[in-house]
């Protein structure tokens, strides 16, 4: 079978490939199901489902761990936030050694100082551009599977101006990376420039109430973006819901107004494919798999 990232790349040729976040393998399931072609392990949903903010909290194993929870469940190519690396050149080899392992198709890296922020948010501060090239060129030498995709993620548009993230993106390219995630770009002039000045697979972020204009897959696919990500849609949705219902139930004492919007127990035994794990403990025991 075709690596991860060999699935990743033919996926991509298709067109735009929409990554949504899955914050679980179970929601992983649910996108396979529904017929994406990839999915995304975001560093910001893993820290606020672990209950802790996105500066940086969460460790390597913790992100391997998950990713290999979600490789596990679905046969979907998995792209993973690798947040900065997890420290210098010599740290991003393991990192992506540990993913690389871990079954998932590429990982992004991006250029913040510790403590980093969310991409959307001020007060982000960036490492030298050399200094991201020698993780970048550290990350191209530990792959063993040369279509593991390396993305670079640089935040410069926000602390620096667009013309820094062009020519960052350029530097991290030069190093080896094999596509580019201009992060926080604000408006439509911005993302066709940004396509037209960087000559490389792009990714587009269109998370949520952030700086960046929600714009559809066609329209990034027409300016020339082939990975679209939308790493807390479903996570914001899910959370809304949740809130919703147990404030439904602390006010009348019962969930019977939310249970038509609930899944229901026979859709989530046929998402885990619940008989075909009875019909295989029967067959153990000699009796007969229908």
């Amino acid at each position: 079978m075709p690596s991860p990232g060999s699935r990743l790349k033919s996926a991509m040729k298709a067109g735009p490939v929409l990554l949504p976040g899955v914050f679980g393998p179970l929601v992983a399931k649910m996108a396979e199901r529904l017929g994406f072609s990839a999915c995304y392990l975001s560093g910001g949903a893993l820290s606020a489902f672990t209950g802790v903010p996105d500066i940086g909290l969460i460790t390597l194993t913790e992100f391997v761990n998950e990713a290999r929870r979600l490789t596990a469940a679905t046969t979907l190519p998995v792209i993973s936030d690798a947040d900065t690396g997890f420290g210098e050149a010599l740290n991003v080899e393991r990192t992506i050694r540990e993913f690389e392992a871990a079954g998932v198709a590429g990982i992004h890296l991006e250029d913040q100082m510790m403590p980093k922020r969310c991409g959307h948010l001020s007060g982000k501060s960036l490492v030298e551009p050399d200094t991201m090239a020698a993780k970048i060129r550290a990350a191209v030498a530990a792959r063993t599977d040369k279509d593991f995709l390396i993305i670079a993620r640089t935040d410069a548009r926000g602390v620096n101006g667009f013309d820094d993230a062009a020519d960052r993106a350029k530097r991290y390219l030069d190093a080896g990376a094999d596509a580019i995630f201009p992060e926080a770009l604000e408006n439509a002039a911005e993302f066709e420039r940004f396509a037209k000045a960087v000559k490389c697979p792009l990714l587009a972020n269109m998370t949520e109430f952030g700086k960046s204009e929600l714009f559809d897959a066609k329209t990034l696919g027409d300016m020339g973006y082939n990975l679209i990500l939308f790493p807390l849609t479903a996570f914001r949705s899910a959370m809304k819901a949740a809130e919703e219902t147990l404030k439904d139930v602390l006010k009348h004492g019962t969930q019977k107004a939310s249970v038509p919007r609930m899944q229901t127990r026979q859709e989530l035994y046929d998402l885990l494919g619940y008989t075909g794990y009875e019909a295989r403990d029967r067959a153990y025991f000699g009796g007969k798999v229908n």
